[in-house]
């Protein structure tokens, strides 16, 4: 069965109650909830994970990269300054799509440069928690056209 790795970054276990107003109601289990309905009716494997520690991250990106695993990155505010989360994936060679809730280019602008987009497959920001879902159908439209 093919899987898809979603791996989130700090804060993001906050989801609901953190800012509202720029994040949206939803939490992090009614988006992994959505994801694993959708892998369901595409027959893909779901994994969900979500840490507030860049090592972690890191880790758990090379492995995907190793098995060839795609992965659908929300990395929260280590885009904005994690390079050992760039290297993990160009080192790794990971499939990633970077995903945001926000738009981040309509915030502050520390928040307008990433460390992940230049090595990510794709980008999908500002569309709240449809962004992981967007994320998905476009891996998987992927995975059609090298069929």
């Amino acid at each position: 069965m093919t899987a898809v790795h979603i791996l989130n970054g700090p804060n993001l276990n906050l989801l609901g109650s953190r800012e509202p107003a720029i994040y949206g109601s939803a939490t992090l289990e009614d988006i992994r909830a959505a994801l694993a309905e959708r892998c369901a009716n595409l027959g893909v494997e779901l994994v969900f994970k979500q840490t507030n520690f860049e090592g972690d991250l890191v880790t758990w990106i090379q492995e995907a990269g190793a098995g060839g695993v795609p992965v659908i990155l929300n990395a929260g505010a280590l885009t904005h300054s994690s390079i050992a989360l760039y290297d993990a994936i160009k080192g790794s060679q990971a499939e990633v799509i970077e995903v945001h809730l926000s738009n981040v280019h309509a915030r502050e602008s520390f928040r307008h440069h990433s460390y992940i987009s230049p090595v990510a497959r794709g980008v999908i920001a500002g569309f709240g928690p449809l962004s992981y879902l967007l994320a998905l159908e476009a891996l998987f439209a992927n995975t059609i056209r090298k069929t």
